[in-house]
């Protein structure tokens, strides 16, 4: 008597928790199903960092705008599918691609070998590079005086990567922040000497802030970056869709009246 009903809790057990498993798993999976929208079209969600002009930002009506906002529109309007945007900042951004919570990462993000490793990708569509930002009366003018300076960059952005690159990986004299706007302001405030960041986004916070004293320094020592869509590692009917959304609209000409580059 008492064996049997040893094993009758053991199989009780285990059934128990194969149904845990199960439920695990779909909780998983349905995380990264695209929704349905009332025309029957997939609707995936975007994740990104919304201070990171001109390619995304929000306008005075609380609406995403910018260059990948538009890109992503042109090539789902391609492909047949719709987009929802969350503005949920730049660290989320990879852990919800991550996690399923979100399907296609969109915030100016550089294609590198270390984020390959985590992520899939799409080509390239924008063409991009590092610069320095200083203030107008300083006298730094290349990266390499910048080894025991300190130095503002947007946390895990190609800029923080470069300053971990030339200072080493546990320089105090790095300060790292959400979003890039923040780092320029930080190195105006007089907290750091210098800032790094992306060109078109630097130039951006230029054009909205033409009465800051503030110039920029190209250096031929920082190469030239690629953005691309990112989504969850393997989800290659996602990726293949993008790609060949983006390949239609580069053909089209659609990309380069959205970005203003002759980028292929």
């Amino acid at each position: 008597m008492k064996k049997t009903a040893w094993m009758l809790l053991m199989m009780i057990a285990a059934l128990t928790l194969a149904l845990a498993g199960c439920g695990t798993k779909d909780n998983a999976s349905s995380g990264s199903t695209p929704s349905e929208g009332a025309d029957g079209k997939k609707v995936y969600k975007v994740g990104t960092e919304a201070t990171f002009a001109p390619f995304e930002s929000v306008d005075d009506k609380g609406k995403i705008v910018g260059i990948d906002v538009d890109i992503l529109k042109a090539i789902a309007d391609e492909m047949n599918f719709e987009v929802e945007w969350n503005n949920i900042g730049w660290e989320p951004v990879f852990q919800t691609i991550k996690n399923g919570e979100t399907h296609i990462g969109a915030s100016g993000i550089t294609i590198t070998d270390e984020r390959k490793e985590s992520f899939d990708f799409t080509e390239p569509y924008y063409e991009s590079q590092l610069l320095i930002v200083v203030k107008e009366d300083s006298k730094i003018k290349s990266l390499d005086e910048l080894k025991d300076k300190k130095v503002s960059v947007q946390i895990n952005a190609t800029g923080h990567m470069a300053a971990k690159k030339l200072q080493g990986e546990a320089s105090t004299n790095i300060m790292a922040f959400e979003s890039q706007p923040i780092a320029i302001q930080e190195m105006l405030n007089g907290n750091v000497d210098a800032a790094i960041g992306d060109n078109a986004v630097v130039y951006e916070y230029i054009k909205a802030h033409p009465d800051q004293k503030i110039k920029v320094i190209q250096d031929d020592a920082f190469e030239k970056e690629y953005y691309g869509f990112m989504v969850q590692k393997g989800n290659k009917e996602l990726l293949d869709k993008l790609n060949e959304g983006l390949k239609k609209i580069k053909e089209n000409g659609k990309l380069k009246e959205i970005t203003g580059t002759d980028f292929e």
